[in-house]
């Protein structure tokens, strides 16, 4: 009886461990702290490299602390908050000529799978969506770790650097010089450094 009432317990704790085993470990979901964070890009001009940011975007990161791989990215720009310290440029940037932001409002990107690459370094494959063309692209993300700030709130640091192909965009515009060569480079360097606070969870 003894020897049956020992095996029960025991089969009952390995039950209840496999099941909490089982369960997953639930995402912790960061959100952007702008005034921490920045989107920016520069492309060739001539005979100089033109910078440039974005100054309205958003997005969340699900970091799954137990499985970095499982984590998840959804991130969006405001594409006509473009801003190169030069309205007219700028209002040039906003036109169908490059990003037509009155017809595409909206810069994406969106996860689909996680690979570590490194020590805190993360190969982050996703769809860009940028003036309505859609294409599959991998992001070198390094992440910067963990902090709590002075308040208590707990934030994660994300960087990534790319560059990209304005053409494979739809972003074709150009001015051909004398030289037989043109105003502006197809290659866009792109450089994003983000500040995430922890969203707390609501009490119960």
């Amino acid at each position: 009886m003894i020897r049956k009432t020992i095996l029960a317990a025991a089969l009952a704790t390995a039950t209840v461990a496999a099941a909490t085993a089982a369960q997953p470990v639930r995402a912790d979901v960061y959100t952007i702290d702008k005034g921490h964070s920045e989107v920016s890009f520069q492309v060739r001009h001539l005979v100089t490299q033109v910078r440039g940011r974005f100054n309205d975007y958003q997005g969340t990161i699900s970091l799954d602390p137990a499985n970095m791989e499982k984590s998840t990215v959804d991130f969006s720009i405001k594409a006509d908050s473009i801003d190169t310290d030069l309205a007219d440029r700028d209002k040039h940037l906003r036109s169908p000529d490059f990003f037509d932001t009155a017809k595409f409002p909206e810069i994406t990107f969106k996860s689909k799978g996680i690979k570590k690459s490194g020590n805190d370094t993360y190969a982050v494959l996703g769809t860009l969506t940028m003036r309505g063309v859609s294409k599959d692209v991998t992001l070198p993300v390094i992440f910067l770790g963990t902090a709590k700030d002075p308040w208590g709130n707990e934030r994660a640091g994300f960087s990534t650097d790319l560059t990209l192909n304005r053409k494979d965009y739809g972003i074709n515009w150009n001015a051909t010089l004398d030289n037989g060569g043109v105003m502006l480079s197809d290659d866009v360097k792109i450089s994003i450094n983000l500040e995430t606070l922890k969203k707390k969870e609501a009490a119960k």
